[in-house]
């Protein structure tokens, strides 16, 4: 279950792992509220509603268990599927990710100053909202994509994404990580300048025989360095499903 990045798609975020996961795994990817196609509700966006929108997703596709693979937001959909769907997971993948975003006073206050904004323009008519992100977001960013992945990114809901973004400063998952008691492998990207390496360290730390994976690589890396990463992260989900099926086979043996 791929799990995609904060103002990403799932096709934006996975476009170049789909095939090399497809040969080894059953791969289902969905786009999160707000974002792409994914969800849309008038209610304030919660991560743990993305995480059980993910589970409900299985739900509908027959699936009883899984492996959540989540990068950078998707890494912290996937800790809360654990928290809140735990007989549903059979191990995690965690990329370019961490436990908490938010430590300095500075990126305290640009969390806080997210939240406002995205606390207004619930009061912002839809078309102003629209407007307002293709100028100053989407025209720029996308300058010099693809067609598709421009497209990509237009259909987001901007207010839910920047309640995304003020979602993720509130998010600390220290605290209950030590409690994980599933196969786990971390992908941390040491030159990440989005999600800091010291705190992807952490995350690895907190949880009790974690596989880490390091690859020296920006936040962009699984599209950026596809050829580096994409074997990485397919090597990751092998070790965590193998370790997953060795514990049921010896649970097995012992009863």
């Amino acid at each position: 279950m791929l799990l995609h990045g904060w103002t990403a798609t799932a096709d934006l975020n996975w476009f170049m792992c789909f095939a090399a996961l497809g040969e080894h795994f059953r791969v289902i990817a969905m786009d999160n509220r707000g974002h792409g196609h994914g969800i849309r509700t008038n209610k304030p966006f919660r991560l743990s509603d993305c995480a059980d929108d993910a589970a409900a997703l299985a739900d509908q596709l027959g699936i009883e268990t899984f492996i959540p693979v989540g990068y950078s937001m998707g890494g912290t959909l996937a800790q809360l599927m654990w928290k809140r769907h735990q007989h549903r997971v059979r191990g995690l993948v965690l990329c370019a990710t961490a436990a908490h975003f938010v430590t300095t006073r500075k990126e305290r206050t640009a969390f806080t100053v997210m939240s406002g904004v995205g606390t207004l323009s619930r009061y912002t008519p839809p078309i102003v909202r629209k407007i307002v992100s293709d100028r100053l977001y989407v025209s720029r960013k996308t300058l010099t994509w693809e067609p598709w992945a421009a497209q990509q990114v237009a259909s987001h809901d901007w207010r839910n994404i920047l309640e995304a973004g003020a979602a993720l400063g509130l998010y600390d998952s220290r605290r209950w990580l030590p409690d994980v008691n599933v196969p786990t492998a971390i992908i941390r990207t040491t030159e990440d300048r989005v999600v800091n390496p010291a705190r992807q360290a952490v995350l690895a730390e907190l949880i009790p025989g974690a596989r880490e994976f390091t690859l020296d690589a920006n936040h962009d890396a699984v599209f950026a360095r596809a050829d580096e990463f994409v074997p990485l992260l397919v090597n990751a989900c092998l070790t965590v499903h193998n370790e997953a099926l060795a514990r049921t086979n010896a649970q097995g043996d012992f009863a």
